[in-house]
């Protein structure tokens, strides 16, 4: 029974971690817009909004749970041990497996002839040649039609 708290408490915490706020627009946000033709783009992972933190945790925990059943004495501390290591490792791996997304890397000649590279989340679809709008502001700067 208390390993099964001990595991939904942990799936809690991983599922609250996953969640990401949403990025709106501030009303009264002032947003520069440029225009431009789009050169080049390239399909990349977008880095993980989480650092890895609540998989390792958990991961670690998980791990040093079941590696302290093994054995007893000294053993058991060791099992211990390199199931928390070992756990650690699994945990972050899984967590950015899970929360990784596919973005664009979008290369933009603007007008004025400055070149832009912009890395956003995938949505939206461009070829190279197409006219579009950079949108620059508090939150960032996205490419659009």
């Amino acid at each position: 029974m208390r390993y099964r708290a001990i595991v939904l408490a942990l799936a809690s915490a991983v599922a609250a971690g996953c969640a990401s706020p949403a990025r709106d627009r501030n009303a009264g946000e002032e947003l520069e817009v440029r225009a431009g033709r789009v050169e080049e783009i390239r399909q990349v992972p977008l880095p993980s909004s989480s650092g890895g933190y609540i998989g390792a945790v958990g991961g670690g925990a998980a791990g040093g749970i079941a590696g302290s059943s093994v054995g007893s004495g000294r053993g058991s501390q060791a099992a211990a041990v390199a199931g928390a290591v070992a756990g650690s490792v699994a945990g972050r791996a899984l967590e950015s497996s899970l929360t990784s997304k596919e973005g664009l890397e979008i290369a933009v000649r603007l007008d004025s002839g400055r070149l832009l590279l912009v890395l956003q989340p995938a949505g939206e679809t461009f070829q190279p040649g197409d006219r579009v709008r950079v949108i620059s502001g508090s939150n960032g700067t996205r490419v659009t039609r």
